[in-house]
């Protein structure tokens, strides 16, 4: 048993809540664990420069952590004037996730923006934010439907991220920040409903890991993603 008392396969206590925002197209806030996160998707009826006459749509992200998310106040970064490396890394890969299962050319000319708010932060902030973003991401595209501006859904597959590491010598699905702080292998996978990969991030802290070990890493954070998909068709449909 971990510190929290889950199995080494067990996803923490998830709560998702959807329509949480009057004025977003869509919009949910999605809890895992002691991590919070207000997922959001707004519509511009225009596109970047680089895709103006083009015929299809843009989808983009955006990601930050509130200065009470953590133990220590994270300071807003738009008083320091830039943003960090770590956050422009997290909200690029909330992006790249999200376009990886939308046609692009079913959009039309507008923007799709997903913005993920770190409420708080107990390990697992960006997986979360790509989770819960997707169920934010469907319902603005549902409303889009209902309002005659697409005919159809660009969406063609679900996704969702988690995260998996070695604490321990042992295999463990979902770490929160305890166990990512210490975890001998960390590693976060992003996968689509039928199972193939979108993106996949690991590193070792220490003791290189092996083959094998990868291996029962991509098969459990399969394990984790595959409920977290049946979790998404609860809320939202493609």
């Amino acid at each position: 048993m971990r510190h929290d008392g889950r199995k080494f396969q067990e996803l923490r206590k998830i709560k998702i809540k959807t329509h949480v925002l009057k004025n977003a197209a869509g919009s949910c806030m999605i809890e895992m664990g002691d991590t919070k996160v207000l997922c959001s998707a707004s519509v511009e009826e225009k596109v970047p420069p680089f895709l103006k006459g083009q015929g299809k749509g843009w989808l983009t992200a955006e990601y930050g952590m509130l200065p009470a998310s953590c133990n220590e106040r994270i300071a807003r970064e738009s008083s320091k004037g830039k943003q960090s490396g770590r956050t422009m890394e997290i909200q690029r890969l909330i992006g790249r996730s999200l376009r990886s299962i939308v046609d692009l050319k079913k959009m039309g000319e507008r923007t799709i923006w997903i913005d993920a708010d770190v409420i708080q932060g107990d390990g697992g902030t960006r997986t979360a934010s790509i989770t819960g973003g997707f169920i934010a991401l469907a319902i603005a595209v549902e409303q889009l439907k209902k309002k005659k501006l697409i005919t159809e859904s660009p969406i063609l597959d679900y996704v969702a991220a988690i995260s998996v590491g070695v604490v321990g010598g042992k295999g463990a699905l979902d770490l929160c920040y305890e166990e990512d702080s210490k975890a001998e292998v960390d590693m976060n996978f992003v996968m689509t409903g039928d199972g193939k990969f979108v993106e996949v991030q690991g590193t070792a802290e220490g003791k290189p890991f092996s083959k094998r070990e990868l291996e029962d890493l991509t098969t459990l954070a399969g394990k984790g993603i595959s409920e977290l998909i049946r979790l998404q068709k609860k809320f939202v449909k493609i």
